[in-house]
């Protein structure tokens, strides 16, 4: 798949906010796409973000107020500035199956909306050194400030793979060849029990919903973090750290 035929929202991840502005800007380690300032923006902060642009070689346009708000999606926060960001391991689902190998285990986001969940699944599984973490556009938290945030920033360089839906993810996974579970209260088999062949795919559903039903019917089976104390489920961020953390065994154990 060309660069061309990449969507932006595939390429970028958005800040705002005159500090996280100017700490992207200043990161050695980030590259900045672009700024976009208020046009009514003013003032030392600003002059300063100029400056930084201007150093690093970024491109800085005006907007209305309005038009920044609305790409921060946070007008109240947003301090008349955004700036997108490259994400450098976010790429189309497809153009990572097309790989040799493939990247493998993966994690799956289904109807997960809590931005700071995202964000915490993010910062966990680049930890862990999964292999890919789909966030598909539809039915997940968008990738926004506040998924960035909730990453400490880890969002910048974790391994996102996009599509458009879970289970659009799910019947691609399946068609290259991997065996995908679904993570459950109720599964079937023990995540610390079931054996793992070597292309295998892990979904996580929502935090009220759980898996959804079009996913469900798609999936090999059921796993279930064994939970012995008088809890009936775990937050979806500590299920995947649990889930993350149970592949690093794993891979040290082999």
């Amino acid at each position: 798949m060309s660069e061309q035929a990449v969507s932006p929202k595939d390429r970028f991840l958005t800040v705002y906010g005159r500090k996280p502005v100017l700490e992207a800007l200043t990161d050695p380690t980030l590259e900045v796409n672009k700024v976009i300032l208020a046009d009514i923006a003013r003032g030392p902060a600003v002059t300063e973000i100029e400056r930084a642009a201007r150093s690093a070689g970024v491109e800085v346009r005006r907007a209305s107020a309005h038009r920044v708000k609305v790409l921060a999606g946070n007008g109240k926060q947003d301090q008349g500035v955004v700036a997108d960001v490259v994400a450098p391991r976010m790429r189309p689902l497809a153009a990572a199956l097309a790989d040799r190998p493939p990247p493998s285990p993966v994690l799956v986001l289904d109807g997960i909306t809590t931005q700071a969940n995202v964000g915490m699944i993010l910062r966990t599984a680049t930890a862990a050194g999964l292999a890919g973490i789909v966030v598909p556009r539809r039915g997940v938290a968008a990738l926004d400030p506040l998924v960035v945030k909730a990453s400490a920033g880890v969002a910048f360089r974790a391994p996102v793979l996009r599509c458009r839906t879970a289970g659009d993810a799910v019947e691609q996974l399946t068609e290259s060849g991997y065996t995908v579970y679904a993570l459950g209260a109720s599964g079937a088999r023990s995540l610390f029990e079931v054996e793992l062949p070597a292309r295998v795919a892990f979904v996580l559903g929502g935090e009220s919903a759980g898996v959804s039903d079009e996913v469900a019917s798609q999936v090999a089976g059921w796993v279930t973090i064994p939970m012995p104390g008088e809890v009936e489920s775990l937050n979806v961020s500590a299920a995947a750290a649990v889930l993350c953390f149970e592949l690093v065994r794993r891979r040290q154990r082999d």
